[in-house]
């Protein structure tokens, strides 16, 4: 999988070309685990209205596969119609039957053993990548996206620093998406700033005692505005660059004049 810079191409160094301006990060909203998903319905539509929601991970309680292929047939209209692609956790044996769009898989094993299934004509998301080698692996595998922060089987999970680096190092460096998974508003605009292409977002939107309406309409303000100010830094230090060059270009001309 080629690199985002330093790569060549005809002769041309592709990182001397102008980086183009990166998107403002969208919002990859999980669930919490679906048993009744009228309750769930009676909020879903408000809030992919009111924020940018890319996808839906859609966490399912176990059950026999016929209810929570029900499930999933009740909520899809309510994701897929607002825009927002709908994704499984795991479960890649419903997706095509369900309708969904795709599947979040964790670890390298569980997505190789899921490609043939999705691909090429849905969405297979891994996470549970604790090196950077395992990342690059999934990459080159195929994963459409690569999460980064989800807390592991025993509930650990790296540090906020750890994963911000891991994201700012896969931004630079490699095509496929990033997802930060951010457990407050904070981790959100941490992630934002550090170059995750997506925010995943969860618990903390549907505990907060506002509302989850409040809660997500707050996120992704706050990642607009990390991602603002991440531009603005940008835009300035390509203007100095850019300065240095030209003053850089006169004195040789000057020199070359005397």
């Amino acid at each position: 999988m080629d690199g985002r810079s330093g790569s060549q191409e005809g002769g041309i160094d592709l990182a001397t070309k102008p980086v183009p301006p990166r998107p403002v990060p969208r919002l990859y909203l999980a669930t919490p685990e679906v048993d009744d998903p009228q309750s769930l319905l009676n909020s879903l539509p408000r809030l992919l209205a009111e924020a940018d929601v890319a996808a839906v991970l859609v966490r399912l309680k176990p059950t026999d596969l016929r209810t929570m292929i029900s499930r999933i047939k009740a909520l899809a209209p309510a994701i897929q119609d607002a825009g927002a692609a709908l994704l499984l956790d795991g479960h890649v044996e419903l997706v095509a039957r369900a309708g969904a769009d795709g599947a979040h898989l964790t670890g390298i094993a569980a997505m190789e053993d899921a490609l043939p299934t999705l691909k090429p004509d849905r969405i297979a998301g891994v996470g549970g990548l604790t090196t950077r080698h395992d990342s690059m692996a999934a990459g080159e595998a195929g994963a459409d996206y690569v999460l980064f922060g989800e807390p592991d089987a025993g509930g650990q999970r790296p540090s906020i620093d750890a994963i911000a680096e891991r994201l700012q190092w896969w931004a630079e460096l490699f095509e496929p998406p990033c997802v930060g998974f951010a457990v407050s508003l904070d981790e959100a605009s941490e992630f934002a700033a550090a170059g995750a292409d997506f925010v995943l977002v969860g618990d903390f939107i549907w505990n907060d005692p506002r509302g989850a309406a409040a809660a997500l309409k707050e996120a992704e303000q706050a990642i607009r505005q990390a991602h603002a100010a991440t531009a603005g830094t940008a835009k300035t230090e390509t203007a100095k660059t850019e300065a240095a060059k030209t003053e850089a270009a006169k004195t040789e001309a000057a020199k070359a004049e005397g």
